[in-house]
């Protein structure tokens, strides 16, 4: 029986698996890949919609046992890389004898987590479950990042507020109980593209004079998980290249992300920034950590351009190490199943392999 897929724990209606195929070609600008485009304040309707549908699959997501935590403590930090400026959220998940052991004045690895929702849908809480992995294999930190959001704040926002998270641990570490050289970035699907852009753009910000006064750190590590990696690529093209067309995200939600986050028209899709596929082999030698935990899912529109990534990052001269899985026969977000009677298949099993690789990593293996 085939599953239904999910945005986020939204269900979503299937597109036919006979669709036309449509003529190819390459994507430059935001107008290329969104034409016509559709009226901000008509997105914002639209992301207003998704964003209450969201919060109803969410909520059902979290009601299988075992429970997710919820934030021990919440941060509210200014925008300091980003030229719109405002603030943005930090949820904070700590392990057991968190208080104890700060008082001490000892430190703990931190995971900094990036939610999913294609830029426009979403909340730093969505990923509770693989939280409580971090916390319980990892004793590590888990600060999960509300970025701004699109349409409201198209790219490079969001992608500007992971690299000041990062930004915000490293200077606040001693306060935080945080060990800055234990660092490692995460995501799902957008924010499996902020895991990797993020880093990127912290790297970019501390080669000018603005980043000159950062203190001493270490990004270990990257987890990505099923990341939207390369806007030149056409929705349409992706779902061509999929086994199971019928089983991706339809065009209505797609189609609602992309204009919301990629403006305005004139905005170039090849910004490494953008789709990190696109920057450099030296632009990802020295911006992407050096451990890249990468996750893929078979019957996700995204599955090419992820695994040609992944195995790109392995080889030299980019030469990371590389941990490539790709999941059999599940949809893209299918660990965010709105089922209330238990988790998604399989989900528990990868997260916690997921977390011992990463504490296999702090701890120096």
């Amino acid at each position: 029986m085939s599953k239904i897929p999910t945005v986020d724990g939204i269900p979503v209606s299937l597109i036919p698996a006979s669709a036309p195929s449509t003529e190819r070609k390459k994507l430059v600008t935001a107008k290329d890949a969104i034409d016509p485009t559709p009226s901000r304040f008509s997105l914002r309707l639209s992301a207003g919609w998704w964003r209450s549908l969201q919060y109803v699959g969410l909520s059902l997501h979290f009601l299988a046992y075992p429970r997710p935590p919820s934030p021990s403590f919440t941060k509210t930090i200014p925008s300091t890389i980003s030229k719109t400026k405002g603030e943005f959220a930090l949820q904070f998940y700590t392990p057991k004898g968190y208080q104890e052991a700060k008082r001490a004045g000892r430190s703990f690895p931190a995971v900094i987590n990036f939610h999913g929702g294609g830029f426009t849908i979403g909340n730093a809480t969505d990923d509770a479950r693989f939280a409580r992995f971090v916390l319980e294999v990892c004793n590590a930190v888990f600060v999960s990042v509300d970025y701004r959001l699109a349409p409201e704040y198209p790219f490079p926002v969001a992608v500007d507020d992971a690299a000041d998270s990062i930004l915000y641990l490293i200077h606040s570490a001693k306060d935080l109980a945080i060990d800055p050289h234990k660092l490692a970035t995460c995501g799902f699907s957008a924010g499996a593209n902020l895991a990797l852009t993020s880093t990127l753009r912290l790297t970019q910000h501390l080669q000018t004079a603005a980043g000159s006064s950062v203190p001493s750190h270490k990004v270990r590590a990257v987890a990505t998980w099923y990341p939207i990696t390369d806007y030149t690529l056409s929705r349409a093209e992706r779902r061509e290249t999929s086994v199971r067309p019928d089983q991706t995200l339809p065009d209505n939600i797609t189609s609602l992300f992309d204009a919301s986050y990629l403006y305005p028209p004139e905005l170039l899709l090849a910004d490494p920034l953008l789709s990190p596929s696109k920057a450099t082999d030296e632009q990802l030698a020295q911006g992407i950590p050096p451990h890249v935990i990468f996750y893929t899912c078979e019957w996700d529109m995204l599955l090419r351009e992820g695994e040609e990534l992944a195995k790109r990052l392995g080889r030299s001269p980019i030469g990371k190490d590389v941990r490539y899985k790709m999941i059999p026969e599940v949809p893209h977000a299918w660990d965010k199943a709105p089922d209330p009677t238990k988790p998604a298949a399989g989900s528990e099993q990868l997260y916690e392999e997921c977390c011992k690789a990463l504490k296999g990593i702090f701890e120096g293996e």
